[in-house]
């Protein structure tokens, strides 16, 4: 007899979600929906999708769900690179919002009625870029097999991310050429 956690993602599940992320074309959305549909689906309290701004080592969450906007606002989250899943590439869980030594603000995660969290990377090619942070107001426990297709969705939303931020690029590089005069762009 089994009492583990009970499985909740499943193949269509994953499917549907896989098929979202390879089709969204506005990012934001695509980020929102999954974050909303990973609080929908595991019945949690939250969950965010965050960045790392490699110049300041600093994660900046460019989607949540069912976090308040006080909590979102409570400070800057700094990545650690003894201590947090980003440089760790580990899927890591905090049981205790109150009592680990790697929760930056504690005093606000009690306030919000975060007590637990589990942290995916998201991976391009091997590379960090980004974590997937789900939250509960409980003790957070999932089946193997959902964490192993969080960490397969984590990589797919990582070559979202890389893909999105060429294509920024580019398009910058574009505005910058446009804005040069004639003369150096080699137009009459």
């Amino acid at each position: 007899m089994n009492h583990g956690p009970e499985r909740k993602f499943y193949l269509k599940h994953f499917k549907s979600i896989s098929l979202a992320i390879a089709t969204y074309e506005d990012f934001t959305q695509l980020v929102n929906h999954l974050a909303e549909g990973l609080c929908r689906t595991f019945g949690v309290k939250g969950a965010s999708i965050m960045i790392l701004d490699e110049i300041e080592q600093e994660l900046f969450r460019v989607s949540s769900h069912g976090i308040s906007e006080a909590y979102v606002e409570k400070g800057p989250v700094f990545a650690d690179p003894k201590k947090c899943a980003f440089y760790t590439g580990k899927v890591e869980v905090v049981e205790d919002f109150q009592s680990d030594e790697r929760v930056q603000y504690p005093e606000a995660a009690a306030r919000e009625g975060i007590v637990s969290m589990m942290s995916i990377p998201i991976k391009y090619h091997n590379i960090n870029t980004g974590l997937i942070r789900i939250c509960h107001s409980d003790r957070l426990c999932m089946h193997d097999e959902d964490v192993d297709s969080l960490k397969v969705m984590a990589c797919q939303l990582g070559v979202v991310i890389e893909a999105n931020g060429l294509r920024n690029f580019v398009e910058q590089i574009k505005m910058a050429i446009d804005n040069l005069p004639p003369r150096i762009r080699g137009s009459s």
